[in-house]
């Protein structure tokens, strides 16, 4: 609701010596739209609702920054408008976010799968640039103001903030983020912003998240953590998959390889469909090789139990619950005791286990947000809003999500580098 006091109750702040440029958000897309409309020429302000800027670009890549990833292109995003990001990242790529953050003073390096860090392996170096080039430059940053409401006016906008204050804009940057990781701010106020002014926001659910699994066994895995294969199957149909570190935990799975697949999980469940999650443990060799190989180990071992003749193959906490899931109540059993049906199914558990996914981590748990405002209400070009003119969007507010490994953020970079140019004109 559009605030209207007095003037004793807000106070008006306003610039009409140059195109005033607000931008609602202070994280990785709102900072980089503020530098670019101010190079640009603008007159621009960030209003930032946390008492500093930047909160979530500090816990990204484990506190290291993962800032880009030198593999992204469109085939890397999802959404409803999957086209939508072409030209965006064609405007400013990962190269060029590179060459960007080199003339602040990043140094960079390239890790496995593309993944780009500052050689200073810290996330606080890239906010310390990203800082020093907003007060370097002047633009002005307002903390602890929400924005409560957007306001469109005759040739502009007004921007009530929570604290009583009222800006006028004559250009508005919803840079707000979506609803993952709220702790940083995003709750989805930027989203209720822009539905107020007429957009409408696609299906929302969380993604680059953990996922909750049917089973018994759980909390006896809970902290077992191996290399293997992860993928997501769809009435059978293998449709995501990925490979690394799967770490089992007392509610399913966590680990890079499952955030990387958890957005078709969650895109399962919320089109009312039943996903299922196979783990690989031993995926260097295929079924049959590992029924060959236990074979082997039971006949150098014949005496050994049938628990301790799978020490030294799979983690140790693993051979009780896997053993019991193929049917073996006894584990002291005599290895050789094992049947042929009972050798094939410890087989067949270790290469394709299955689960059914009941769900997945909510929001607090979340890297990224699925779903946000329409793209297909955006111009791609210039990140402008075909309804409200003079209104851009910028970051993880529109339906647009990338996989794990930098994407995330070259989004951020991308999209808020044309939100601010185009914002300046």
């Amino acid at each position: 609701m559009t605030m209207k006091s007095g003037k004793s109750e807000k106070r008006k702040v306003r610039d009409r010596k140059r195109n005033h440029v607000i931008v609602a958000g202070g994280g990785a897309a709102g900072m980089i739209a503020a530098i670019s409309a101010k190079r640009m020429g603008a007159e621009v302000t960030i209003l930032e609702r946390n008492s500093r800027v930047g909160k979530k670009l500090l816990a990204t890549g484990n506190g290291r920054c993962n800032f880009t990833n030198m593999t992204a292109d469109a085939n890397c995003y999802s959404g409803n408008n999957p086209k939508f990001v072409y030209h965006a990242l064609s405007a400013f790529s990962a190269k060029e976010t590179i060459r960007f953050f080199e003339k602040l003073g990043i140094q960079h390096k390239v890790e496995d799968r593309g993944k780009v860090f500052p050689m200073s392996d810290q996330a606080s170096s890239i906010l310390d640039v990203l800082l020093y080039e907003l007060n370097a430059s002047g633009v002005h940053i307002q903390c602890d103001s929400y924005v409560q409401d957007l306001e469109k006016i005759k040739g502009g906008f007004l921007v009530h903030t929570k604290d009583g204050k009222t800006y006028e804009a004559d250009k508005v940057i919803l840079a707000a983020g979506g609803k993952a990781m709220p702790s940083s701010g995003s709750d989805g106020n930027g989203l209720d912003l822009a539905e107020k002014l007429g957009h409408n926001v696609t299906g929302m659910f969380p993604a680059l998240v953990q996922l909750m699994l049917d089973g018994p066994w759980f909390k006896r895995l809970n902290g077992v953590k191996f290399v293997g294969t992860a993928g997501i199957l769809d009435r059978g149909k293998s449709v995501a998959g990925d490979r690394g570190d799967i770490l089992f935990t007392n509610y399913g799975v966590s680990g890079p390889p499952i955030l990387q697949i958890s957005r078709k999980a969650g895109e399962l469940l919320q089109q009312g469909k039943e996903p299922f999650l196979r783990i690989c443990i031993l995926d260097r060799m295929d079924k049959g090789e590992i029924r060959n190989l236990i074979d082997r180990r039971i006949q150098s071992g014949p005496e050994k139990t049938a628990e301790f003749n799978f020490v030294g193959l799979i983690n140790k906490r693993l051979i009780p619950v896997v053993l019991l899931e193929a049917g073996l109540d006894d584990r002291n059993r005599p290895a050789s005791s094992l049947s042929a049906t009972e050798r094939e199914r410890i087989a067949e558990i270790l290469t394709d286990w299955r689960f059914r996914i009941r769900g997945t981590r909510s929001w607090p748990s979340a890297q990224v947000t699925a779903g946000g405002v329409d793209t297909r209400e955006i111009n791609p070009e210039t990140m402008e809003s075909r309804k409200v003119k003079g209104l851009y969007f910028a970051g993880e507010i529109m339906d647009v999500d990338g996989r794990c490994g930098g994407f995330n953020l070259q989004w951020a970079w991308s999209s808020g580098f044309l939100a601010g140019r185009y914002a300046a004109l």
